[in-house]
Formats: structure tokens, C-alpha cells, sequence
């Protein structure tokens, strides 16, 4: 059985070596492009397991804003808005899912993202994730954060940061199929230590996967995953932007455990397919494929 102190331990000194092993900073080849990006999705739940009713529906809006100011510095917020609510009076309030700001590098061939600020999962505090490619096809990966709560209806109230979470963990990429294995293990929100396996097919605009998770807690659960680049696929770089979000992240679960391996994310676009770092600065997996959409800058007249 894992303890829990070990398990911290070993996780904060995997990401000390990997950070040891890189070497001094190397500057970026490309800065994300300075803008600020309006955006919205859908928040689309549903479920089957009660006996009154076959399915019960919860529907969010999720307008939201990226403001990248250079050398990949970015603020980010987002807000969830029910639209219908059949999951009961806790999910009937506007929510705050995300207002932070975040750094991306790399220092030689290990990647970086640091934020500060509230993620999702209604946390707040400090998180640092770190990617080191060993060579085309295998990369370790590693997520540590010090977090807290933070609630804003139907009352305020803030819970200062008092939990560790975190996970390591390694990725297997197979150019050829587009083909991506992920295994990680760690210590989540609900203080459970856990596993996760999953693996990934990559095709255009669309990944589709299956996964399978274990926590000391809520015990073994798994199903499939479903991640849809949205269009429109070529747009135009503007000082300010409006578009639709980037993504829409089906994720179907066979034995519902609501709380099993909960993490936060950081960037209230974040998915499987791209990752936590940005295509023009980490070049692994996915971000090898043709790109999803392509920017281009508006001309002048």
C-alpha cells in the first residue's frame, strides 16, 4: 500500500531530477502571439443511473477569455452559467471555473507551465507542469499543485490552500498510427491515491480514446472519451477575437464514481489531444500532426 507522505515525496523529487537533468534555459524559438480571445462552449452532462427517471440533464454555458501578452504569458477566465439543471439545487448558480495566469517554457528539453490563481474544480493556489520528451516516441510527465477552495455562491467562502495533489507519470507515442498511451499515478483532490491508464487515436480535428481508472477510495472505473476540435478550422489573428471554444470534450463513464481521480485544469480549454502546452513551443505527439487550425494575421489595408 502506498503512503501517502511517500508518494508526495517521490513525486516533488521526480520533478526536482527532471528539472537537474535539463540544464540551463535555452530561449524560445516562438512566442505565443499577443491578443485577447473571447470564447464560449457548452457544459453538456447527462446520466442514467436513477430509477425515477431515465436521464437527468445538466447544461452550462462557459463564456470565457485567453489574454496571451507574449512570450507565452497568459490570463485566463471563465464563468459556468446553467442553462438546465436536473442534477439538483447545487448546480442551479453561476460558477467561477477559472481566473489565473500562467507561463509556459522550456529549459532545453524539459517543458514548464507554472499558474497561479483559481482553476477549476473550485481551487485556487499554485500549480507547476512539466513535460520531458526522452525521444520521439517516450516522454515522462509530471503535475504537483498546493491548492484550496474557493466557492462564490450561493455564499462566499474560501478555504486557505491545505491540500497537496499530484501525479507522474510517462506517454508512449506511436507517429506511424497516431497513437498515444498515457499511464500516471498520484494523489488527488479528494485525497485518494490512484492510477489512470488511457489510450488515444488521433485523426483529423478528432481523438477518441478509452481509459480505465483506480483509486484507494472509490475503487476501479473506466469508459471512453470523445474530444472534437471545433470550427472554424482557418481564422484570422486580430487584437481581439471572438470565437467559439476551441473544443468539445465528451468523456462517458460506465460505473459513475463522481469523485474518482479528480484533478483541476488549469486552462479552462485543456484537453487530451493538445495537451498543456502550446504547439509552437512543444513539438511531441499530436502536436506533429497538421494543426488544427490555422491562424493567419490580418492584413492591413
Amino acid at each position: 500500500m502506498f503512503h501517502r507522505s511517500l508518494l508526495r515525496r517521490a513525486i516533488a523529487a521526480s520533478l526536482l531530477a527532471l528539472s537537474l537533468w535539463a540544464g540551463p534555459p535555452e530561449a524560445n524559438a516562438q512566442s505565443t502571439k499577443p491578443g485577447l480571445d473571447f470564447f464560449s462552449g457548452l457544459d453538456f452532462n447527462f446520466k442514467d443511473m436513477d430509477f425515477e427517471t431515465q436521464y437527468k440533464f445538466l447544461i452550462r454555458l462557459t463564456p470565457g477569455f485567453k489574454w496571451n501578452f507574449g512570450d507565452h504569458w497568459q490570463v485566463v477566465g471563465q464563468m459556468q452559467i446553467p442553462v438546465l439543471n436536473q442534477y439538483g439545487t447545487e448546480y442551479s448558480f453561476v460558477e467561477l471555473r477559472a481566473l489565473n495566469i500562467s507561463k509556459e517554457f522550456n529549459i532545453k528539453s524539459l517543458y514548464l507551465r507554472a499558474s497561479v490563481g483559481a482553476f477549476t474544480q473550485n481551487r485556487y493556489g499554485v500549480d507547476l507542469k512539466a513535460f520531458l520528451p526522452l525521444c520521439d516516441w517516450f516522454a515522462f510527465e509530471g503535475q504537483a499543485g498546493y491548492v484550496g477552495s474557493v466557492f462564490l455562491f450561493p455564499y462566499w467562502e474560501i478555504v486557505a490552500p491545505n491540500r497537496f495533489v499530484g501525479t507522474i507519470g510517462g506517454d508512449i507515442y506511436l507517429p506511424r498510427w497516431n497513437t498515444q498511451f498515457r499511464g500516471v499515478v498520484g494523489k488527488y483532490l479528494y485525497d485518494d491515491i490512484g492510477a489512470e491508464a488511457e489510450a488515444m487515436r488521433h485523426f483529423n480535428h478528432t481523438t477518441i480514446s478509452v481509459y480505465a481508472r483506480w483509486s484507494n477510495k472509490f475503487n476501479f472505473d473506466g469508459g471512453f472519451k470523445v474530444i472534437i476540435m471545433l470550427p472554424p478550422y482557418r481564422r484570422t489573428h486580430r487584437a481581439v477575437n471572438i470565437r467559439p471554444a476551441s473544443n468539445f470534450r465528451l468523456a462517458y463513464t460506465v460505473m459513475y464514481r463522481q469523485w474518482n481521480n479528480k484533478m483541476y485544469y488549469t486552462d479552462p480549454e485543456q484537453n487530451e489531444r493538445d495537451g498543456w502546452f502550446s504547439r509552437d513551443l512543444l513539438h511531441w505527439g499530436s502536436h506533429n500532426m497538421e494543426p488544427d487550425f490555422i491562424i493567419k494575421e490580418k492584413t492591413k489595408k
